[in-house]
């Protein structure tokens, strides 16, 4: 999952991009409305955590810019004062959700999972597709025969992505995208040495390849 974090509060994001990471999100940062708001129009996300007091272009601002672009990533909005007011302007601008400052991180995932699942028609944490199931609070998958496989973070971020959009064509670059960070080098061709990974977890049918296009999960 690939997410964006706007946030000008640098000690709140280097506090919680480290989590968000070990939960299995690619995360960029904005640090400012500005910044945020071309990330929004330029790039794709799963999701997005934008606090509303940010410099140069306020929270509320880049939520309701995106909305009438016709943006619907879900967001959720995070606020200082957390009174029933900026509650109620935040979510009339299009949120998703909300959460006042301070807040514990893993309240924070918890409720971005939830927005997530509810994006992509999923009920809990667990998903299950062809026979595997992927659980998404211990990164771990059991195969056909119940057999279970501990995934390492970029194997459980590929799977979970895969199967959040199944019959999907994913093409290298798309996936390297929802796989690596911003700082990190993002090479797709790495992305076939991960495939292959975990066809050898899952079987070599339970990942297609179309030539010249990327990948896709069997139906």
């Amino acid at each position: 999952m690939r997410l964006l974090l706007v946030e000008d509060d640098l000690v709140q994001v280097n506090n919680l991009k480290p989590a968000l990471s070990r939960a299995g999100y690619a995360v960029e940062v904005a640090l400012d409305g500005i910044d945020g708001a071309f990330k929004i129009r330029e790039e794709e996300f799963d999701a997005i955590v934008l606090d509303l007091g940010l410099p140069k272009k306020t929270g509320l601002e880049v939520l309701q810019e995106m909305r009438v672009a016709k943006n619907n990533t879900p967001v959720l909005v995070l606020t200082a004062r957390d009174t029933w007011q900026e509650r109620v302007d935040g979510l009339k601008a299009g949120a998703d959700d909300y959460l006042g400052k301070p807040y514990h991180v893993e309240e924070l995932i918890a409720r971005l999972e939830a927005l997530i699942r509810r994006k992509f028609g999923q009920s809990s944490s667990d998903i299950e597709h062809a026979g595997v199931r992927l659980n998404q609070d211990s990164q771990c998958a059991l195969d056909s025969l119940g057999g279970q496989h501990e995934l390492t973070g970029i194997e459980f971020k590929l799977l979970r992505y895969l199967m959040l959009n199944p019959g999907k064509i994913m093409s290298k670059t798309q996936l390297s995208e929802h796989v690596y960070e911003e700082e990190q080098l993002r090479d797709s061709n790495v992305i076939e040495v991960y495939i292959n990974r975990l066809r050898q977890r899952f079987g070599k049918e339970f990942i297609e390849t179309l030539r010249g296009q990327g990948y896709r999960l069997k139906g």
